[in-house]
């Protein structure tokens, strides 16, 4: 009779081990298909993680504000957004602080891509003229023919610069394109004249400035006038935090909780000085130059939204723009209250 207990308790025990290597494998799995099942830990993708224009994704982090909400954030940096959003798209990423437009662009392909936390009510960048063509370069009509800068093909630098040449008689095929990047490579095409003019966001174009004193922007996006001068409209929501709509509905208690990390930290940049917010950001994408990114940082403040909040006429205004250059999106129903919520954000932000 022991025996035989002993050989049941033996089959027992393997029985046990079978299934606890089971469960484990099962785990793994998952994650490797999509990072961590209960969505507690998030992989965002950051489209050039020292542009201004998404400081607020990193500042989160090293306020420890990801952490109070109970999250592992790892921040991924990409070349630019079309390169989060393939990160998204390709399954690497499970959420990308990039520009919202990307999300209208999917949806005119049938793909759901949801904004849930709006970080810049205007784009940021601004079109710097390289000083080798200060002579022939004066408006925006002269740059016909010439070479220009984007960060990357198809990145939101790239729509927003086609609609505006198209609005001063520029068809896209009139320009050349060409890819610059987004800090020091960016700042060497635009020093050195491989571009006529470059689409550029800070703390790039503050170097270029301070280096070349006689550059003036021929557009400004990092401030409301100069977007209405440039675009026709007061608003423009631009970098944000979107992900798959599928992803959303199955962690929308992750995403509420990076909408309040993100607005907690969009408030604490209202209440602190450039300085203050210097102090706080990585030396590695602020570089060592204090001086240079508090100037940027003087210079871009009004383009952070307060409360991460999108607006219907901010997401018709980009639907616009965006109608006037892509044919897909010009001729698509978009229903534009689906690519984007409030709904996630802290109750006091809605």
């Amino acid at each position: 009779m022991v025996a035989a207990m002993e050989k049941r308790s033996g089959l027992s025990g393997l029985l046990v081990w079978f299934a606890s290597a089971l469960a484990v494998a099962v785990v793994f799995t998952a994650c490797g298909r999509g990072g961590d099942p209960s969505g507690r830990s998030v992989r965002i993708a950051i489209g050039g993680q020292n542009q201004l224009i998404y400081l607020p994704t990193t500042l989160a982090r090293e306020l420890g504000y990801y952490r109070d909400e109970g999250l592992e954030v790892e921040l991924q940096d990409m070349a630019g957004g079309s390169k989060a959003l393939e990160a998204l798209i390709g399954g690497s990423a499970d959420v990308v602080s990039g520009f919202y437009d990307h999300t209208i662009q999917m949806a005119a392909d049938g793909r759901e891509l949801v904004a849930f936390v709006t970080m810049l009510r205007i784009p940021g960048f601004v079109l710097a003229r390289s000083p080798a063509s200060a002579a022939t370069v004066k408006k925006i009509e002269d740059l016909k023919g010439k070479i220009i800068g984007i960060t990357t093909a198809g990145s939101s630098s790239h729509m927003i610069l086609t609609y505006l040449l198209q609005q001063h008689g520029i068809n896209r095929d009139d320009v050349s394109w060409t890819s610059i990047g987004t800090s020091a490579t960016a700042v060497a095409a635009i020093e050195h004249g491989k571009v006529a003019a470059g689409m550029m966001a800070d703390p790039a174009f503050t170097l270029v400035l301070r280096r070349n004193p006689g550059v003036e922007p021929l557009a400004d996006f990092r401030h409301v006038d100069g977007v209405n001068a440039a675009l026709g409209t007061k608003t423009y929501p631009a970098s944000v935090l979107y992900t798959k709509g599928d992803w959303l509905r199955a962690h929308a208690d992750s995403a509420r909780r990076l909408a309040a990390a993100i607005t907690r930290t969009l408030a604490w940049m209202q209440a602190h000085t450039p300085d203050e917010i210097a102090d706080r950001t990585p030396v590695s994408f602020r570089g060592d130059d204090r001086t240079l990114y508090v100037d940027a940082l003087k210079g871009s403040m009004s383009m952070f939204s307060p409360d991460g909040r999108m607006t219907a006429e901010g997401a018709e205004a980009v639907r616009k723009i965006l109608a006037a250059s892509i044919d897909k999106v010009r001729n698509a129903t978009i229903d534009l209250s689906k690519t984007y919520t409030n709904e996630l954000l802290p109750k006091e932000n809605r």
